[in-house]
């Protein structure tokens, strides 16, 4: 998986309480425009066509670990599988983490996978299990 770039706005969410990542929802949103690091919410995306797997809003991922270690906090993510089923997923190209339980679905992270991909149907694609967050 490519280096996660978070978003401006993560670090004052972050300080008001808007984000408890040990708790909240996170989902993972896809896009094939390039997010800005100055986006906010996930209404400021593009997101791809929901629809033959993919729901608007993306899909939710699961926490490995939110904890700090050594005055360094890790946001560490399972895997996440998104299948095609009824026809195409895509393009995107880019993956966005977002907390959903905030009531602005605030967004954290977002990598560039450097390609675009159309996932026909029946074929899948993960996202692996991965620190998207160190704070420190």
């Amino acid at each position: 998986m490519a280096t996660p770039i978070k978003f401006s706005s993560l670090s004052e969410a972050l300080c008001e309480a808007i984000h408890n990542f040990g708790a909240d929802t996170l989902k993972v949103a896809l896009t094939n425009t390039a997010p800005s690091v100055s986006n906010t919410q996930l209404s400021d995306l593009t997101q791809i066509t929901a629809g033959n797997g993919y729901a608007a809003g993306g899909f939710d991922i699961t926490v490995s670990s939110s904890a700090q270690s050594g005055g360094t906090y890790s946001l560490v993510l399972n895997a996440a599988t998104l299948t095609a089923a009824g026809g195409a997923i895509g393009p995107f190209r880019y993956v966005v983490l977002y907390n959903d339980t905030a009531t602005n679905d605030e967004l954290v992270a977002y990598f560039d996978r450097g390609v675009e991909l159309t996932l026909s149907d029946g074929e899948s694609y993960t996202i692996d299990s991965a620190t998207w967050l160190q704070l420190s």
